[in-house]
């Protein structure tokens, strides 16, 4: 979160900006008006600091990989031990 505050959208047609007709069939602007909504929402943003994100997300590739090698190992494991218990 930031400290700046977001201005309030103001309610006086006077202030309101003009329409622009190139965006009014935009995806995010059709799908907006299906919901009811006065204006698309877009959720999130970009990221401002990308590079440090980037670097800490790394660290859960890794234990993604791992934890995925780690299941595939564990049903051969398995597999394993479970064909010389049963004799198959």
């Amino acid at each position: 979160m930031t400290d700046e505050p977001h201005p309030q959208p103001s309610r006086d047609p006077a202030s309101a900006l003009p329409a622009d007709p190139a965006r009014y069939d935009e995806y995010r602007n059709v799908a907006a008006r299906k919901r009811g909504l006065e204006q698309p929402y877009i959720a999130g943003g970009e990221d401002p600091e990308l590079p440090a994100t980037l670097e800490h997300e790394r660290r859960y590739v890794r234990i993604l990989v791992g934890m995925v090698a780690l299941i595939v190992f564990l049903g051969f494991a398995l597999g394993i031990v479970s064909a010389m218990i049963t004799g198959g």
